[in-house]
């Protein structure tokens, strides 16, 4: 397992995303398993939002982690922009701790811009940071014009992380906004790294093909390991069953040659120009 650290955390590159999920009885065993079983190969974070099912994903890792030592967990939530006044943040965040059955989260997240003054959001945030029921915080779907502004009001080091679309046919993060975090201390977490939230699956052009058969691992398992190829990405695909997580864990430990990286931008080209921000 491949691990980054960001102001003195220690994050798995791998995570789990729970997008879909809780929302099937009849998976829900099989989706518990899942999660444990990354979890007990060294996967540590694990992200999750009040929107997922309106709160039954939160539900479901609540359920998983029921029995595990909560301090070696990184759990991540979001709450909506409509609930990002101060006052809306303590409910969403005391309904989010519930139903996860925790006492506090290691992350909590902006899961978009909202209408509601930035600053305010921030106050809320570092209010429910000092009273101790959240660790860091952070935003999502945010780019670097956004991140500017959350970092002039915020000030530098007080923001731990932006969570936005990232994979191999979405890269226009790659022109300036993963410069601008590195720069900046402030992680990067890519969610949908197959890009299967909004139903338009990756192609599989030659170069990916290739690479799969010559190193006997499935395509998926190819994409994946590319989003954690530079170090400073933690990628949260959703894996609903033990045999998709245990294809996700044996990405996390595939290292892409310079010639396999090298083939892969022929065919997904990295932006040569400033992209508009891409979401789900």
């Amino acid at each position: 397992m491949k691990y980054m650290t960001v102001k003195g955390e220690k994050l798995s590159q791998l995570g789990l995303g729970t997008w879909n999920m809780g929302e099937n009885a009849g998976r829900r065993e099989e989706e518990i398993a899942a999660i444990r079983c990354g979890l007990a190969s060294g996967v540590n974070v694990i992200d999750t939002a009040e929107m997922y099912g309106e709160g039954r994903a939160e539900s479901l890792v609540g359920e998983a982690i029921k029995d595990l030592d909560r301090s070696q967990l990184f759990l991540i939530s979001k709450f909506y922009p409509w609930h990002a006044s101060p006052d809306d943040q303590k409910k969403s965040l005391a309904a989010s701790l519930k139903r996860l059955g925790t006492d506090y989260l290691d992350l909590y997240l902006l899961h978009w811009k909202s209408d509601y003054p930035l600053a305010e959001t921030v106050k809320g945030l570092q209010d429910l940071q000092a009273a101790g029921l959240i660790r860091h915080w952070g935003v999502s779907n945010f780019d670097t014009a956004d991140m500017q502004e959350l970092v002039d009001i915020a000030g530098e080091g007080a923001v731990f992380a932006n969570e936005d679309l990232y994979n191999l046919d979405k890269r226009g993060v790659e022109y300036d906004l993963l410069p601008w975090q590195k720069q900046h201390g402030i992680a990067f977490i890519g969610y949908s790294p197959f890009n299967s939230g909004n139903g338009q699956s990756i192609p599989v052009k030659a170069s990916l093909k290739q690479i799969a058969d010559k190193r006997g691992v499935s395509v998926h398992q190819v994409m994946l390991a590319w989003t954690m190829r530079t170090g400073q990405v933690l990628t949260i695909p959703k894996a609903s069953s033990v045999d998709h997580m245990r294809a996700n864990l044996a990405a996390a430990d595939l290292a892409l040659t310079a010639g396999e990286l090298a083939a892969l931008d022929r065919d997904y080209l990295p932006p040569k120009s400033k992209q508009p921000l891409e979401s789900i």
